[in-house]
């Protein structure tokens, strides 16, 4: 892996995002992009323009305004804040400023990236958003790359759990969490199932047991019977330094297991990082 990016809101930077996106970054020896996210329509107030001897109303930015002078300062000293943090880390680093939509400039640059992580609370709206917000939603559906959402609190990484449902999206997310991750092959590695049955559901146990063995020393597979939402939050919540690793989000291929409510749910209530990958 060469390229990370971690969508950051110019006006105010996650540190505990940051520090895991570090600790991503030195472990693959990669270079966090961290990309300077910067809603300019916010900032646009209505002026009347005249054009072929016709007035009309378009949005523009004051941009000797006291208040746009303020934010540009706070984002120069964010920017100064990204790179001391790195450089203390000693963590490759690069960084970009992107000014316009916000989720539009991170899933424009995602098609060129290996991953992206970013932080559940990250908003751009005026009103304040439950996690995840709006911004992260539309990023997990539509990032052109693996997404991974920033845990909180992060003390390590003891346990790797592959959710499986027998759909190709499951799969691919576990094959994309591999290729990315080939330094975790020493971990422990928990493939989840739960259903109402109790039971194995699928007749590839033996394929995918193979496969992963190529690239893991411990591997365990575990059913949970019972619903779905709920047992399966019971069982990640109760798991220490884990990391989380689950399917498509908001797509036509969306798994059976994880619907994008099932997810959202996830990741207002876990504090593992967690990895989702698109088929």
């Amino acid at each position: 892996m060469d390229k990370i990016l971690l969508a950051i809101d110019a006006k105010k930077i996650d540190m505990d995002a940051l520090g895991f996106a570090c600790y991503i970054a030195k472990l693959t020896n990669s270079k966090i992009t961290g990309v300077f996210l910067e809603n300019l329509a916010a900032d646009e107030r209505p002026a009347l323009k005249k054009a072929y001897g016709t007035r009309y109303h378009e949005g523009e930015i004051d941009e000797s305004s006291i208040q746009f002078q303020d934010k540009q300062q706070l984002i120069e000293k964010n920017i100064q804040l990204f790179k001391d943090t790195c450089e203390k880390k000693f963590t490759k680093h690069n960084l970009h400023r992107d000014r316009g939509v916000p989720v539009q400039e991170i899933v424009s640059e995602s098609r060129y990236a290996d991953l992206i992580i970013a932080d559940a609370t990250t908003s751009f709206g005026k009103k304040k958003e439950s996690r995840p917000t709006e911004f992260v939603k539309d990023l997990l559906k539509d990032a052109e790359c693996p997404v991974i959402i920033a845990p909180k609190t992060f003390t390590g990484v003891d346990e790797l759990i592959f959710t499986y449902d027998g759909s190709r999206s499951a799969a691919f997310a576990i094959k994309q969490f591999t290729y990315l991750f080939p330094e975790f092959d020493d971990r422990k590695v928990t493939v989840l199932q739960v259903n109402k049955e109790g039971e194995w559901s699928g007749h590839d146990k033996y394929n995918l047991k193979e496969w992963l063995q190529n690239r893991y020393s411990a591997i365990g597979f575990e059913v949970v019977k019972g619903n779905t939402e709920d047992k399966l939050f019971d069982y990640i919540f109760r798991r220490k330094n884990a990391f989380v690793v689950m399917g498509a989000y908001g797509r036509n291929t969306v798994s059976r297991l994880f619907k994008p409510s099932q997810a959202d749910i996830l990741i207002k209530t876990i504090s593992h990082p967690i990895f989702i990958s698109h088929f």
